[in-house]
This record gives structure tokens, C-alpha cells and sequence, in this order.
């Protein structure tokens, strides 16, 4: 796993977000309920996260994420879906 020339994504993080793209769209023809997959694939990316790093880098990821949530960079990737419909 190499980073890229900032130093932030490896290059394989395309290859595994497409992966879970199509974990994502399994579950939901198989009419799992949205907050069912969400809560699944955050389960699993804690416990992932909680072999690999310890507690504070663990922090500072979740940190990130909810200052996304608070910035309204998610709900910008929300509106940018046609009709600005919810993706789940």
C-alpha cells in the first residue's frame, strides 16, 4: 500500500471503495433496510480500524468524519444525486 504524493489515500483505496460499492448494492437488492447496511459496514470498518490503530488515531478518524458531517460536505454529495434523492 503506497501513499499518494500528498501522503493521504493508498493507492488501492479506489479498488476497495468499489468493492464496498458492490457489498452496498448486494445488500440492497437483497432489501436489507438502509440503517441495517450503514450500521454493518460501520461495525465492521470499527473493528477493522480497532486492529490496525490504536484509540486516539481512532479518534481523529471519527473526528474527521463528523466534521464532514458538519461541514455539509455530506449533504453536498447528497444533492449532487438526481433529484437529490438519498443514495440508501
Amino acid at each position: 500500500m503506497q501513499l499518494d504524493p500528498q501522503g493521504v489515500a493508498p493507492d488501492d483505496l479506489s479498488h476497495a471503495g468499489s468493492v464496498v460499492d458492490k457489498a452496498i448494492e448486494y445488500m440492497m437488492d437483497q432489501k436489507i433496510a438502509p440503517i441495517s447496511v450503514a450500521s454493518a459496514l460501520l461495525g465492521g470498518a470499527l473493528g477493522l480500524l480497532a486492529r490496525s490503530m490504536d484509540d486516539r488515531a481512532i479518534a481523529g478518524v471519527l473526528r474527521n468524519a463528523l466534521l464532514s458531517v458538519e461541514s455539509g460536505e455530506l449533504r453536498e454529495m447528497r444533492d449532487q444525486l438526481p433529484g437529490g434523492q438519498q443514495a440508501l
